[in-house]
Parts: structure tokens; C-alpha cells; sequence
């Protein structure tokens, strides 16, 4: 859903931000055990956005990544690393995070993520060239032997 015609703005003439932010659907995080967040009217274009520019710098696979939202207080969506995997959680739901799961396993599912953020913006009618995608050339591989 996008909030660009009360705005008064369309697709070309909105800034950046307004895109990340105006451009939100619902959000679920699920793992084995089950759905661990679900919230409505999450701004999706902003999370895909800065997870894909998570995913390019050469280092992310090394890194903790934390949305530092423009609408919300940090932590809204985290991702770390432990030793037995990465889990993904939210300050909306303190203490509740995902089980571990592989490098490779994660990135794919961001991925997936991303693509589908895309297809919506692309439903929307906006072009979705604003949020790097999946097939989008980036630094994810991890160095060998970690």
C-alpha cells in the first residue's frame, strides 16, 4: 500500500524517503516453531532497502544488521549472528527471535524477501529500480573456512 496520493505526490516526484515509507504491507517472520512477528502496515520498501544495502557491503556476512528505520526506534527488525547460526528478531516482540539458521540460508530468504517487496512496488506502479534487487551484483559470500 502507498500513501503517495494523500501526500499529493506521485512515484517520480516523491524523494527517496517518502518511498521507503510510504510503501508498507504486512510483515511475518516465521521459523520453524512457527509465525514469531506479524505487523501490519510495516514499511517493507525501507527494510528490503536497507537489507540489500547490508548484503553489499564485502563484510555482511560478518556483521549484525539492525533497521534504523526513519519511522520507527532502532531494533524494529535485527538480524545477528551466534555461534550456532543467524537469528532474526524485532524489538517489537523483545526476547523472541528466530532459531539459527546458515549464512547461505538467510541470505536467500532476504532475497526472496526483497523480490517480493519489488513485485509489489512494481503492482503499485512505481518503479522498483530505488530498492537494489536480488540479482543486483553485491558482496554476500562469506571467506572460506567461516
Amino acid at each position: 500500500m502507498s500513501d503517495l496520493p494523500r501526500r499529493g505526490l506521485t512515484p517520480s516526484e516523491a524523494p527517496l524517503e517518502v518511498l521507503l515509507l510510504d510503501i508498507d504491507a504486512e510483515l511475518s517472520v516465521w521459523d520453524d516453531e512457527g509465525r514469531l512477528l506479524s505487523e501490519e502496515m510495516f514499511p517493507v520498501a525501507e527494510l528490503a532497502y536497507w537489507l540489500m544495502h547490508w548484503l553489499q557491503t564485502p563484510d555482511a556476512w560478518g556483521r549484525d544488521f539492525e533497521l534504523d528505520s526513519m519511522s520507527a526506534d532502532p531494533g524494529l527488525i535485527w538480524i545477528v549472528r551466534s555461534e550456532e547460526g543467524w537469528h532474526v528478531g524485532s524489538s517489537l516482540e523483545p526476547g523472541v527471535r528466530t532459531s539459527p539458521v546458515a549464512w547461505d540460508l538467510l541470505v536467500d530468504e532476504i532475497k526472496r524477501f526483497v523480490h517480493s517487496v519489488r513485485a509489489g512496488v512494481v503492482a503499485l506502479g512505481i518503479d522498483p529500480a530505488f530498492i537494489p534487487g536480488p540479482g543486483d551484483r553485491f558482496q554476500h559470500d562469506r571467506p572460506r573456512g567461516e
